[in-house]
């Protein structure tokens, strides 16, 4: 086998089941690949069924010496019903750039950088059969990382 052979082939991603993107939203697509670097920390779970996925919301911006967040008022993410089973999510509503209005110094330096939406963490079973699709507001972005949880489980306290 050379170099440059495939290990595994990667399915083809077909949203054909998937409705369209309510108008105002655009679409962002997370296809979990089934063939992931085992961990070699006998503490974290090789099991894909204790996985979880955390899809962040925000966007890329340009911060100053002002402290900025985003806000999305009324913002919500939701499963869509009509996804029959599958992975798809909805986020209605603006995000906009909350900032504090102090004057910068001049010659302040800027910088490019991703602000996340305020929302809890919103974590999703780990499935590499299905895409995670997310229509989200334009000019909004999808991140995501991976959780693995622990494999030794902690035991609660009863009062």
């Amino acid at each position: 086998m050379s170099a440059l052979t495939p290990v595994a082939a990667i399915p083809r991603l077909d949203l054909s089941g998937y409705p369209a993107p309510a108008p105002g939203l655009q679409r962002w697509v997370i296809q979990p690949s089934g063939l992931l670097p085992k961990t070699s920390d006998p503490l974290v779970s090789a099991h894909p069924l204790d996985w979880r996925i955390q899809l962040i919301v925000g966007e890329e911006v340009t911060l100053d010496c002002n402290l900025q967040r985003l806000s999305g008022p009324g913002m919500t993410m939701r499963m869509l019903p009509q996804a029959s089973g599958k992975a798809l999510f909805e986020v209605k509503g603006p995000l906009r750039l909350i900032s504090t209005k102090k004057a910068c110094p001049p010659g302040a330096p800027e910088k490019r950088s991703f602000l996340s939406l305020g929302l809890q963490p919103y974590l999703v079973p780990y499935n590499p059969s299905w895409p995670i699709v997310v229509d989200l507001p334009k000019g909004a972005e999808l991140r995501w990382r991976l959780w693995k949880a622990e494999t030794r489980q902690q035991k609660a306290v009863q009062r």
